[in-house]
């Protein structure tokens, strides 16, 4: 019939863009609204074994927002790579804020320096907030090293080049990158072993498989107490008040800082009401007497605040570690 496609265009037009917006909806992908979130379990993807502080940290704050939403929010160890596995997971989800992702530094802000493939991009995650700081430390096996101080381990490393074995959290974290600053700052040098995740690293210190480790004092306090560790020194900027009589790196070797931070990111393209939603959610149970006091007891100091804050924090943190990896000339494939 003349006349009769024109007729139809907008008819057809309507179907496609209903056709679209069904497949959009079917895949998972309609936007989440703020008032509406959550209805359903938030899981939060660890990349990083439990029994360690990156996997304690989000529990503590995931068992408050449990009871704040009046729904579950699980915890899901996905290890291996450095963090790389449990954070390519959460990349490729769904932004709806039913997946996140908590993680200490290593896939957020140092991995995409070190691993010539990642199969996400690490500068497209919708930060949300860091939780907590919790500074890195020098702790050694007292069996295997003498040295009460690290003047004394330095006078020690000097004359044993090479055969004092270091353990690390894995290649590419904070412990390892804080174990290449000490030998370049202090000229010596250590065997690395890496471990996966800083509970079986500390297992191997404990029985004398190494010698020496830089780990963060949230676990590894608790083994200094019971006298199974020594601790040497603290890598924050100044001694802590809980352990006034710990020296800092930075009194032996001036400048040397090293903080383990734990954060949360969301799958990119997270709407801006989702992620402003969590954020002012976890800064809540931050303010929280009983959730400061469990952070207390893993020497983590709190540090919320908004999204842009944890924004900026983040890309420093990417500058200044991406420098340690240059210094060192680390290299991983």
């Amino acid at each position: 019939m003349p006349g009769s496609a024109p007729a139809l265009l907008p008819v057809r037009r309507k179907l496609a863009v209903l056709t679209l917006l069904l497949t959009f909806f079917a895949h998972g992908h309609m936007p989440a609204l703020a008032g509406d979130y959550p209805d359903r379990a938030v899981k939060i993807v660890v990349p990083f074994p439990a029994g360690g502080t990156a996997d304690a940290i989000p529990r503590i704050v995931g068992d408050w927002l449990s009871r704040k939403w009046s729904q579950p929010v699980v915890i899901e160890n996905r290890t291996g790579a450095a963090g790389n596995i449990g954070a390519e997971q959460v990349y490729h989800s769904a932004p709806d804020g039913y997946t996140l992702l908590s993680s200490p530094p290593p896939p957020l802000v140092i991995n995409h320096n070190l691993y010539p493939k990642l199969g996400f991009d690490p500068t497209k995650f919708e930060p949300v907030i860091v939780m907590a700081q919790v500074p890195n430390a020098l702790i050694v096996n007292p069996n295997n090293i003498k040295a009460s101080s690290v003047p004394e381990l330095i006078e020690y490393l000097k004359g044993n080049s090479d055969r004092t074995i270091c353990a690390t959290q894995g290649n590419g974290t904070t412990s390892h990158l804080t174990s290449e600053l000490f030998q370049l700052m202090a000229k010596v040098k250590l065997r690395h072993i890496p471990y996966r995740g800083s509970a079986p690293a500390l297992q191997g210190l404990v029985a004398g498989d190494v010698d020496v480790m830089f780990d963060n004092l949230g676990v590894s306090l608790a083994l200094v107490q019971a006298g199974k560790l020594k601790l040497l020194a603290v890598a924050s900027s100044e001694r802590l008040p809980a352990l006034p009589d710990v020296p800092t790196m930075a009194e032996t070797l001036p400048g040397f800082e090293a903080v383990a931070w734990y954060g949360i990111v969301a799958p990119p393209k997270t709407s801006k009401d989702i992620v402003d939603k969590i954020n002012a959610d976890v800064n809540e149970a931050l303010r929280q007497p009983a959730v400061q006091d469990q952070l207390k007891k893993l020497s983590a100091g709190i540090f919320g605040g908004p999204v842009d804050k944890t924004s900026k924090y983040m890309r420093e943190e990417v500058d200044r570690w991406a420098a340690v990896i240059k210094s060192a000339n680390i290299e991983l494939q």
